[in-house]
């Protein structure tokens, strides 16, 4: 049906309402930790839903149905592990995080090994966060070229200004503050599209359980039995029961636990109990929404006849959500959507600039010579300065990205999970194994990264193994240079 003016003006509306509103809430900052840390006040059911947005990109909003289209709801079974992951990260990080006066995850690897190690994880944290968030913000600008016509850099320009602007005034309390709005507001476009679709329908949910059940399609399946006939068939298969789970386990304790991302929000919580109310919030919301997002997939499988995205033109069934919006939605509606599609995006960009930001500063620039007699106002001077800073390194980064097969993109996501089984293994270390000490940390987490290369090169194990084998071997290898060290002692 075409973009029209009153679409044009919604989004305008929403882009302008969440950048004057953010920076109106987050105004009053004293000092850093105000800034990055929301003076440790923050409310325990904003930061749960913060914690849903921000790591609910527009690759998600977009692909999860698209992925329902094609195949099923085996994706459910990596959910279940995400639910899991949370309760773990509540149960062991979280009471060792609120011991200390803790400013960022790796401050607590500072604490417990060294100022060395903290400084290290940080600064691979900053790298592959860079990576990995450039190139969402560039796949965010997909769908809204392909349903608003704006050329791919206007689109990176929109919704990186308007998310900077409001991220550098507010800090962390104004991120919190429009995560929750912007959940609720791609909800909504969401929930309008599949409302939409049902009535479009001409026996409504009864054809979406016909084409979902037709032909043996079996979309409505969950758990996947299938798990090849060897070992290495079970490892490369996706979504199988058992790598679904544990990798959703341990992806989510990587997240949730070791990524400043993440664990900022939970350090912003008035206390420990808060931060695990938060988190378990964030635990249960996320599965519905990802059974939700599926099961908007099915329905689009029906509203499309049960044609295969290929048969539609299409190249991606990640365009097949995109194609629905620009094409069926009604004036007004489809406004609504792309500002569910921008408030995705901005929940993760900021979150991002927030974190780099504040890791950037209180893990490395303020341990420095030049940060340690900074007075509150010129913490809190630096602290904008290094937002601005990163705000404008991620923008400009999604700006040299020219399409979606660049290796650098492949790059950047790689970097991203491997590193995971590293970062989680070491900060094992660190709670679990008591005489371990940073030269173990080291030699652990190098080799976790090792061991990552080579199976992202020399083997076809799914993604959901990887974070697994990157903690596993991290935590042998830092075990082994403990036992190493104390069999090479002089008696």
């Amino acid at each position: 049906m075409g973009f029209s003016s009153l679409d044009y003006g919604i989004v305008i509306l929403y882009l302008a309402g969440v950048t004057i509103a953010g920076s109106y809430i987050g105004r009053k900052q004293h000092s850093s930790r105000d800034y990055f840390l929301g003076g440790k006040h923050l409310s325990w059911w904003s930061v749960g839903f913060s914690i849903v947005a921000s790591e609910t990109s527009t690759l998600t909003f977009i692909s999860i149905p698209g992925l329902a289209y094609k195949s099923n709801m085996h994706f459910l079974q990596l959910a279940i592990g995400y639910f899991v992951g949370r309760l773990l990260v509540s149960m062991i990080f979280i009471p060792a995080y609120y011991k200390g006066d803790l400013e960022t995850a790796y401050d607590f690897l500072g604490k417990r090994f060294g100022m060395q190690l903290r400084k290290f994880t940080s600064t691979v944290f900053i790298i592959t966060r860079v990576l990995a968030s450039g190139v969402r913000l560039f796949a965010t600008a997909i769908p809204v070229h392909l349903i608003t016509g704006l050329s791919y850099p206007a689109s990176i320009l929109l919704i990186g200004s308007f998310t900077l602007v409001y991220t550098y005034v507010g800090g962390l309390k104004a991120v919190v503050a429009m995560d929750v709005v912007q959940l609720f507001i791609y909800l909504s476009g969401a929930v309008a599209s599949m409302a939409l679709i049902v009535d479009h329908l001409p026996n409504g949910w009864a054809d979406v359980v016909a084409f979902a059940t037709a032909g043996g399609a079996n979309k409505f399946e969950i758990i996947n039995t299938n798990w090849g006939n060897s070992l290495v068939g079970f490892l490369a298969s996706p979504y199988t029961f058992i790598g679904g789970v544990l990798g959703g386990t341990f992806l989510t304790m990587a997240s949730h636990g070791t990524d400043q991302l993440l664990v900022q929000r939970l350090l912003g919580c008035k206390s420990r109990w808060d931060s695990q109310r938060a988190l378990m919030l964030d635990a249960a919301f996320i599965v519905i929404q990802f059974a939700f997002f599926l099961v908007l997939g099915v329905c689009l499988y029906a509203f499309y006849g049960g044609v295969p995205f290929q048969q539609l033109g299409l190249t991606s069934s990640d365009e097949i959500f995109p194609k629905f919006i620009a094409e069926n939605l009604p004036t007004g509606l489809a406004g609504l959507v792309i500002a569910g599609v921008l408030a995705s995006a901005m929940g993760t960009l900021s979150s991002s600039i927030s974190s780099l930001a504040s890791s950037t500063f209180l893990d490395l620039f303020k341990k420095s010579k030049q940060g340690e007699s900074l007075t509150a106002a010129r913490e809190l001077t630096w602290s904008k300065a290094f937002t601005f800073l990163w705000g404008v390194v991620l923008i400009g980064g999604a700006l040299l990205f020219t399409d979606t097969k660049n290796p650098v993109v492949e790059l950047g996501l790689k970097i991203a999970s491997f590193t995971y089984g590293g970062l989680l293994g070491t900060f094992f270390l660190g709670l679990l194994f008591k005489r371990t000490d940073q030269r173990d940390a080291f030699a652990g987490f190098i080799a976790g990264v090792l061991a990552m290369v080579a199976v992202l090169t020399l083997t076809k194990i799914d993604f959901t193994w990887h974070t697994f084998i990157g903690c596993a071997v991290t935590i042998a290898v830092g075990n082994f240079s403990r036992l190493f060290r104390r069999a090479s002692v002089p008696s």
